[in-house]
């Protein structure tokens, strides 16, 4: 997510070295989510095959080698080809750990263990959106890439090591994913089918592609509507923008107690509102204190929305829990690089604020129709009721 965010708040000054549009200059954003969400789709069966923990720590190792050209690149060409070798190791990331929960996790524990797993990621949005605006601002937009070489590296290692002490000690994978990793081995195409063509699993994936548009493509463009309409620098711009990030991390601390109390259906429609409202806030207050609280509070609702999500997409196809996450990850990046490239595009006809205001529109509507079917698959899971049998009267 680090990788996935840093760009937000340079987009203005890339436009500006580079001498080009902000539509071009986004192109290190909508290509990082294309390789992202393309190579996602071949990671699900790799990693069924030869170990999801295996498969990160390579994956990790391997994006030093974008971030690193990205770092030296002379042109906004060779800065977009670094985004899509960063984007082609990072693709594993994610994807592969929530299977990996999924695997390790009893279904009725899902929910709230991905609660407690995201928070990396929504700490990585957080750290990625801050130090993209901050080294952009102080350092230069370089030292942004050299942060993100770093940081690869260390991380790496640490995961080689542990997974060396793995394969010392012939620790394999728990013990709930060795039955399904072995019994289930049909290629990629057989697995996407089966799960494609399930109804359940093309309204999710549905969900997904609409979530990175309105969500996190859109999201893309708050820190250049806050740079534009309030003329905050771009370091300012990215710290608001990654309270968006401390509203998911907010949602993970509490998040086991409202999934209790709220269960999937009302998350989904009072996050997806939440979001909305908040988006309105941001994209037509006269100030920027506003805007602090309500990127907050749109972090939170986007959470709620977006932790369901993913607990139903680990629950897509048991049997191929590996590739049925990948696809929903792919579907959610292609999503956003469809939402980035449609907003830049936009902001010259309608304004900044009218897409922030419009990608909020979208997810409350997202949330109210997820909340409908979400209720008409428990009702379809719960069967008829049997009506209370009829007792005849009789005398004595």
């Amino acid at each position: 997510m680090v990788a996935q965010r840093i760009c937000d708040a340079m987009l203005p000054e890339l436009s500006r070295v580079f001498a080009v549009s902000l539509v071009q200059a986004a192109q290190v954003v909508s290509v990082f989510a294309v390789a992202y969400g393309v190579a996602q789709l071949f990671y699900g069966p790799l990693g069924d095959r030869l170990g999801k923990f295996r498969i990160v720590t390579f994956a990790t190792l391997g994006c030093c080698v974008g971030t690193t050209l990205a770092t030296l690149a002379t042109s906004i060409d060779v800065l977009v080809f670094a985004r899509l070798l960063t984007a082609l190791g990072a693709a594993a990331l994610i994807p592969l750990a929530m299977a990996w929960v999924g695997d390790a996790v009893p279904p009725e524990e899902l929910q709230e263990m991905l609660t407690r797993t995201g928070l990396g990621s929504t700490l990585g949005m957080v750290g990625g959106q801050l130090a993209g605006g901050l080294l952009t601002d102080t350092l230069g937009w370089r030292w942004a890439f050299a942060f993100l070489t770093l940081l690869f590296a260390v991380v790496g290692l640490l995961l080689l090591m542990d997974w060396r002490r793995q394969q010392a000690a012939r620790v394999n994978l728990p013990a709930m994913a060795v039955p399904n990793a072995q019994a289930t081995r049909p290629g990629f195409v057989r697995q996407a089918l089966l799960i494609i063509t399930g109804p359940w699993s093309r309204v999710v994936l549905l969900m997904a592609l609409v979530e990175g548009a309105a969500g996190f493509g859109v999201l893309a463009m708050w820190a250049s509507h806050l740079h534009r309409s309030q003329g905050l620098s771009l370091s300012v711009a990215g710290a608001i923008v990654a309270l968006f990030g401390m509203g998911g991390v907010l949602y993970m601390v509490v998040g086991r107690h409202m999934i209790r109390r709220f269960g999937q259906q009302k998350l989904v429609l009072l996050g997806g509102a939440l979001v909305g409202v908040c988006a309105l806030v941001l994209a037509y207050a006269p100030h920027w204190l506003p805007a602090m609280l309500a990127t907050l509070l749109a972090g939170f609702g986007f959470a709620m929305f977006h932790n369901t999500m993913q607990a139903n997409a680990t629950q897509m196809a048991p049997g191929a829990r590996g590739t049925a996450v990948t696809l929903f990850a792919s579907f959610l990046f292609l999503g956003q690089s469809v939402g980035v490239v449609v907003a830049a595009s936009l902001i010259g006809w309608l304004g900044t604020g009218a897409v922030v205001a419009l990608g909020g529109l979208v997810m409350a509507l997202e949330g109210v129709f997820f909340a409908w079917v979400l209720g008409r698959r428990a009702a379809q899971l719960a069967g008829p009721v049997e009506p209370p049998e009829r007792v005849e009267p009789h005398g004595d």
